[in-house]
């Protein structure tokens, strides 16, 4: 569309317009350079009755501005960038290893177990612990997000958006996304109420002991204007979530499929670590610098594979002039940042799986501003960093310790995605070779 239109085009679905923004010059003006005009999410039906204005990711005004800097400051209070939450992270890194290990070089489905750890490190942020793979309500969590998930921009949802007095009394896939948003505030509140009974507040360990003890202060001050309430609290840890597990999953099982499918490229990784790093070293964010050709592999797999159809939708704050285009106040604006990371006029080959796209003539690292995975701004993804971090030792850890082959008589894995929301592989199954077998 963006070749017939032009980078700035209108979609019409029903009575609502929506303006796409496509490639690296017209995401960057408005993101970036623009940031505060292009600041709202975007409010529709759906989101408003499913959400009501409450959390980080979907709010706007007062309540998203209170909302995200608390979270900013706290998930710096807990050890984001520092060793704390690096341990917590390899340890899970560590758990997966051992999942790996125990399939015995046979081919393993990696989604289930990927999706566990990752979903765990956001459990230890949240709730100061892990829940065991077979914890039934862990499951029921994890398979409600994924609905919600799957839900969105399908054809029930749309038409949720076209025609709402309608859908809201109807029978169908939208009354189970409510339900599925019920059942993570319901762990939500479940896990408050335990933080409660625990009254750790004054030693605060995770978000919900940090959360409680703002909202302790703010009632004793009689806050008029405060937003920390149990409904927020509730949705921040949803929006922990469906941000935190799904991105960094969808990433991770994209890197072992497209590594295995290039093994010249798995291997030079794998030297890399083992000549820079060794064995025994447990691997931190900082050994990054020391492996610019790894550091490369994981920036190109999520410049190559971005986790999502396209960048979370905003509106307008107000009138705004883009590209010579009047864009009125409240319009829906589709960023297209799949579309900046595929651009042929930023990347030499947009559409292969090439690390020399973020390495010099030496073989260093080199950052690239068309890197834009975690979007840009002010609403630049609260989470990128603590990713980073997840992806970074995850990878590293499993690299380091297995050889990543695909199943007899398979050739090549399918990298075409399933076109939903979320950019998920197809299913897929892997061996995992130990490098050593004691």
């Amino acid at each position: 569309m963006a070749k017939q239109y032009g980078n700035i085009y209108t979609l019409w679905g029903g009575p609502l317009a929506v303006v796409v923004l496509s490639g690296y010059e017209a995401v960057k003006e408005a993101l970036i350079d623009r940031s505060e005009e292009f600041s709202e999410r975007l409010e529709t039906a759906f989101f408003n009755d499913i959400i009501k204005g409450r959390g980080i990711i979907l709010s706007n005004g007062h309540t998203w501005r209170q909302q995200r800097r608390f979270a900013v400051v706290t998930m710096r209070k807990l050890g984001l960038g520092k060793k704390g939450m690096e341990h917590q992270i390899a340890e899970e890194a560590h758990q997966l290893v051992e999942v790996f290990a125990r399939s015995k070089g046979q081919p393993l489905d990696p989604t289930f177990h990927i999706t566990n750890s990752v979903s765990n490190v956001i459990c230890a942020v949240a709730f100061g612990h892990r829940f065991a793979v077979e914890d039934e309500q862990f499951q029921k969590l994890i398979e409600a997000i994924n609905y919600l998930l799957k839900f969105l921009f399908s054809p029930t949802h749309i038409l949720y958006e076209i025609f709402p007095w309608i859908m809201r009394y109807l029978p169908g896939p939208h009354k189970q996304a409510f339900s599925s948003l019920d059942t993570v505030i319901s762990f939500a509140k479940d896990e408050m109420e335990k933080h409660k009974e625990t009254s750790s507040l004054h030693e605060p360990q995770d978000f919900i002991d940090f959360y409680l003890l703002e909202m302790e202060k703010h009632q004793n001050r009689n806050d008029p204007v405060s937003t920390f309430n149990e409904d927020n609290l509730a949705q921040c840890i949803f929006d922990f979530f469906v941000a935190g597990t799904e991105t960094t999953a969808i990433s991770l099982k994209w890197a072992l499929l497209l590594l295995a499918n290039h093994p010249d490229i798995q291997d030079k990784v794998h030297k890399e670590i083992k000549n820079v790093i060794g064995s025994s070293h447990s691997m931190c964010y900082q050994d990054k610098k020391k492996l610019p050709y790894t550091n490369a592999v994981i920036h190109e797999m999520q410049r190559f594979k971005y986790a999502f159809v396209s960048g979370i939708p905003r509106q307008t704050a107000k009138d705004v002039k883009i590209h010579g285009s009047l864009i009125p106040k409240t319009t829906g604006i589709f960023p297209d940042l799949r579309s900046v990371l595929l651009d042929p006029t930023r990347w030499k080959t947009p559409a292969e799986f090439n690390p020399n796209h973020f390495l010099d003539k030496d073989g260093q690292y080199v950052a690239r501003e068309e890197y834009l995975p975690f979007g840009a701004g002010s609403r630049i993804c609260l989470g990128m960093q603590l990713a980073k971090i997840e992806i970074f030792i995850f990878l590293t850890s499993l690299l380091r310790t297995f050889s990543f082959r695909l199943p007899e008589g398979v050739k090549e894995l399918n990298q075409d995605p399933v076109p939903r929301v979320a950019m998920n592989p197809h299913p897929y199954k892997i061996c995992a070779i130990p490098h050593c077998r004691t």
